[in-house]
């Protein structure tokens, strides 16, 4: 099997964003490539073609790679529920519910599902860049452990790791990450890419270079600060990015910090849009001040429902409603505008009252609505996603806005992505918002994301040495790579 391994020295060093930068890279040589997360913890997810669920990270990764997105790419998903429970998808499907303490028990399965997956993949592409999970030196999950070093080991992948300068400390983290590891695991440590880096690269070399002295594995390049590069983030609400990229604009949108918010990339689309802010927030004074709100899509509606109202924000939002200030729900939000919500499935709470905002009844079924639904609005093409439980249904008559509802300014969706389609975006912006006009010449979402994506592939062919990374890829972690004790995994 060609492949690689991209783990990181922590959650959120910048793996997703590496891996799709690895994946475009190889394409412009002609590869066949294709991204891979044995397993993923995201409640942003994506609908592909064929109606499967996968993580919203491989999916850019894919389209990274000039590549339809699939099941395979992403088999394992874990979308958490609560603190210590997690509904699974496999294979793009649902496939149960997983609680903290059976996860020992259950990780064998899984990395059945997940291997095979990875096999089946190989046998199609040229190349396969595989994205770990959080750090591949957490000792108490080594034992089942099949996205970090369990998969390395299984197909005797070269891995390299990349470690987040920006929070300081990287150095100490990239050795103690070896460090930890059994000289088995070390073995397949081939190497280090620093990432996120600002300021003058000479600065850093003596570091770079103790460090290869002392763990025997070269650096590979140090990535520099992508500051526009940000859209796509695997976890819900990281927008840091476009929260920056944003700041300034003269329409302002809050959208509600859910706690456990899912396809929170909704937002990104309006975060790109030239004069526009975007801002997360739990605040109502800031919920009441902006000139939208958005209630964004949740994975335990009725849980953050009850936040809502404990924080104030349900009063603030239903003053917006009532002077005709604009709301907007998406998915979960919109299922909170409801007048009631009866959820057997999700909380167990049965029926609640909603908000109230628009003119419908929630119910939640066992069957998850997966889908790519398109339509217009105001002749606007729309091209979306859908990945629900519950469902609205009308209890009397309003304005229907894409697949849901309008009742004055309160106006509420299941579609995901919609807001990509730029047409549709702008056109309501402008109806939402009188007197707004989008700036001339502003790019298309699209094309934004693409150049995003060749941005980091410059950066993978201007920073790494991708004469090693293919070698690494060709013929695997070099023999005699010398082991760092102690060694606690073994």
């Amino acid at each position: 099997m060609k492949g690689l391994l991209v783990a990181g020295t922590t959650s959120d060093a910048g793996k997703s964003l590496v891996t799709a930068g690895i994946c475009r890279w190889f394409a412009r040589q002609g590869v066949r490539v294709a991204p891979f997360k044995a397993q993923n913890m995201s409640n942003n997810s994506m609908v592909c073609g064929d109606g499967s669920e996968i993580g919203r990270a491989q999916w850019v990764q894919a389209r990274a790679a000039g590549v339809e997105p699939e099941a395979a790419m992403n088999p394992v998903l874990l979308k958490p529920g609560s603190d210590r429970r997690s509904h699974v998808i496999a294979m793009g499907k649902p496939f149960g519910v997983l609680d903290a303490g059976e996860y020992a028990t259950g990780r064998a399965g899984l990395a059945e599902i997940a291997f095979g997956a990875l096999e089946g993949l190989s046998s199609r592409f040229d190349v396969v860049v595989c994205e770990g999970a959080g750090s591949p030196a957490e000792i108490n999950l080594r034992s089942g452990d099949y996205v970090n070093m369990g998969l390395a080991r299984r197909f005797e992948l070269p891995v390299v790791v990349v470690g987040d300068i920006d929070r300081g400390g990287v150095m100490a983290s990239m050795f103690g990450t070896l460090a930890l590891l059994g000289k088995e695991d070390q073995a397949l440590l081939a190497g280090w890419i620093v990432n996120k880096f600002r300021g003058d690269a000479g600065l850093l070399q003596p570091g770079l270079d103790s460090l290869e002295r002392l763990t025997g594995r070269p650096v590979l390049g140090v990535l520099p600060w992508l500051n526009d590069v940000w859209i796509d983030s695997e976890d819900a609400l990281a927008a840091a990015g476009w929260r920056g990229q944003a700041a300034g604009g003269a329409l302002r949108i809050a959208v509600v910090r859910f706690p456990r918010a899912s396809n929170a990339t909704d937002v990104d689309a309006l975060a790109a849009e030239p004069g526009v802010t975007v801002e997360l927030t739990a605040d109502p004074d800031v919920v009441a001040a902006s000139d939208i709100v958005v209630l964004p899509g949740s994975r335990a509606t009725v849980d953050d429902l009850r936040w809502l109202r404990e924080r104030g924000l349900a009063d603030a939002v239903a003053k917006r409603a009532a002077a005709g200030r604009p709301v907007l729900g998406i998915c979960g939000g919109y299922q909170m505008l409801a007048a009631t919500i009866d959820d057997e499935l999700e909380s167990g709470a049965g029926r609640v009252d909603g908000l109230a905002l628009l003119p419908t009844h929630v119910e939640f079924a066992a069957e998850k609505v997966l889908g790519r639904p398109s339509g217009t609005w105001r002749g606007q093409r729309v091209d979306a996603y859908e990945i629900h439980h519950g469902t609205a249904l009308p209890t009397e008559p309003a304005e229907s806005f894409l697949d849901g509802w309008r009742s004055g300014s309160v106006w509420g969706t299941m579609w995901h992505g919609a807001f990509e389609n730029d047409g549709f975006r702008r056109s309501w912006l402008a109806e939402v918002v009188p007197g707004w006009s989008p700036a001339p010449g502003a790019p298309s979402f699209t094309s934004l994301r693409e150049s995003m994506l060749d941005r980091l592939a410059d950066a993978v062919a201007e920073h790494l040495d991708t004469s090693t990374l293919r070698g690494l890829v060709e013929a695997g972690a070099p023999a005699g790579l010398p082991f760092v004790p102690p060694g606690v995994l073994a």
